[in-house]
């Protein structure tokens, strides 16, 4: 019961970081999946990617009504991440779980380094 709640408390607050800011699903849900839940670091990636998907559509639906979307450079970039997924599934699954834990590890402190460099140029 208390994995239910705990995957329930995680998606919301997923949502609420995705509907905020356009991010939370890999920020938020790999890490926890890994620390909380205890899942293999490719499992944890491929199960946030899963579960992206209903934000996206919500995301989306929402946005769309406010005129937000512009469809034909989301459509492009839809189909263009297509084959980028393949090729990272391919390279994810032919690591070892400690490097493919270190290079996520390594984005997150380069995507933390961007975003508190483009506050500071302000």
């Amino acid at each position: 019961m208390g994995v239910i709640v705990y995957a329930i408390a995680l998606g919301f607050a997923g949502g609420i970081l995705a509907g905020l800011f356009g991010v939370g699903g890999g920020i938020l849900f790999v890490p926890t999946l890994t620390l909380g839940l205890g899942l293999t670091q490719l499992h944890a990636e491929a199960s946030s990617l899963l579960a992206i998907i209903p934000t996206v559509v919500a995301g989306t639906w929402r946005q769309a009504r406010y005129g937000n979307v512009r469809w034909r450079p989301a459509a492009m970039l839809g189909v263009a991440a297509v084959g980028g997924v393949e090729a990272g599934v391919a390279v994810a699954e032919s690591l070892p779980q400690d490097v493919l834990r270190r290079l996520f590890g390594a984005l997150m402190v380069l995507i933390a380094l961007q975003i508190a460099w483009r506050v500071l140029r302000r």
